[in-house]
């Protein structure tokens, strides 16, 4: 699993408009967990457990994490099956 940093979780949230109530209730984890994440731009101050429910649950609704490539770390809508080309 790629290490996603709180400026993801906030991107990800509004790439599909949810709010972090929608991602706790989603990520099945507490709204404080979710505030508590996406407070730094770096590595998220919550347990490992807590991050990959957050990161399953953005990726679920569509989201797709980009690791630091040089021009930064991101997130984007992921292609849905069978588009790929």
């Amino acid at each position: 699993m790629k290490v996603i940093t709180g400026a993801q979780i906030r991107a990800a949230r509004g790439l599909v408009r949810w709010s972090a109530d929608d991602l706790a209730a989603a990520a099945q984890i507490g709204i404080s967990t979710v505030r508590r994440a996406e407070a730094d731009n770096g590595s998220p101050p919550i347990t490992i457990a807590n991050l990959k429910a957050i990161q399953l649950a953005l990726e679920s609704a569509g989201v797709e994490f980009i690791p630091e490539n040089g021009g930064g770390a991101g997130v984007r809508f992921s292609k849905p099956a069978g588009t790929e080309k």
